[in-house]
C-alpha cells in the first residue's frame, strides 16, 4: 500500500498545491518546555499554548504592502554597519532568532530547497524594502513568527546574495501557521545548532552567535 501524497496546507506564490516529498517529523509536546531538547513542529501541527509566557498566536494584522511592511513594528534604532553588497551580489536580509533560555529559532525549507535541511529565516529584498522590515517579514513567512530586532549580528556571502543577519527576538505568532517555504520550524539548543544548520553557508552566521554570546557571559 503506497502512501498517500503529503502536501502543504498552503499553496505557493502561483496558487499551485506544494508537495512535500519528503515530511518532516514533529516532536512532541514535552520537547517545547525542555531547554536541553530540540522541538520541531509541521504545518498545522500540535503546539503549547504558550511558551515562555507569549502565546502561540496567529499574527492577524500583517503588513499587505511594501509600503506597510517599512513601517512595521519591531525595528530597532541600532548601530550597524553600512550594508556594502558586492558587485553580481543580491541583497538580503534575515534573523536569528533567539527564545528566552537560549534555544535558536530555525527553519526545514520545503523539499530542501537551496540544499538546506534547515537554516535562518532570510530572503532577498524587494525593492525599496528596509532591512530591518524584509527581515521581520520573512522571519514571519518561513517560521510563522513575530519578531523584533535586537541587534546587528553578521553579514554573510552567499552564492547569489549577501546577506545582513539580524539578532531577534520572539513577541508574538504561531510557528505552525508556517508560510509554504517551510516543511517545519525547530526551537533547538546552540549546542549543536550547526549539527541542525549543517551547511556550511550557515557556519559564520553561527559561529557570530557563539562570539555574541560568549561576550554576554
Amino acid at each position: 500500500m503506497t502512501d498517500s501524497p503529503v502536501f502543504h496546507p498552503q499553496p505557493d506564490e502561483h496558487g499551485q498545491p506544494v508537495h512535500l516529498r519528503h515530511p518532516s517529523t514533529p516532536s512532541d509536546i514535552a520537547a517545547w518546555h525542555d531547554p536541553v531538547r530540540r522541538a520541531t513542529v509541521t504545518p498545522l501541527g500540535a503546539l503549547p499554548g504558550e511558551l515562555n509566557g507569549i502565546a502561540f498566536a496567529p499574527w492577524l494584522d500583517t503588513p499587505l504592502t511594501s509600503a506597510g511592511w517599512n513601517e512595521v513594528d519591531g525595528q530597532a534604532d541600532i548601530v550597524e554597519p553600512a550594508f556594502l553588497v558586492p558587485p553580481g551580489k543580491a541583497a538580503a536580509a534575515g534573523v536569528v532568532i533567539e527564545e528566552a533560555g537560549g534555544r535558536i529559532w530555525a527553519v526545514s525549507p520545503s523539499n530542501r530547497f537551496g540544499g538546506y535541511d534547515a537554516t535562518f529565516p532570510k530572503g532577498r529584498v524587494d525593492p525599496g524594502v528596509a532591512l530591518q522590515a524584509n527581515a521581520i517579514r520573512e522571519a514571519f513567512e518561513e517560521s510563522g513568527l513575530r519578531v523584533e530586532i535586537v541587534a546587528f549580528l553578521a553579514d554573510s556571502a552567499r552564492t547569489q546574495t549577501f546577506t545582513r543577519y539580524y539578532l531577534a527576538r520572539r513577541i508574538g505568532g504561531n510557528p505552525a501557521l508556517m508560510g509554504w517555504e517551510s516543511q517545519a520550524v525547530h526551537l533547538a539548543p546552540l549546542e549543536g545548532l550547526a549539527e541542525l544548520l549543517c551547511n556550511p553557508n550557515d557556519q559564520a552566521v553561527i559561529a557570530a552567535l557563539m562570539k555574541v554570546r560568549s561576550l554576554k557571559k
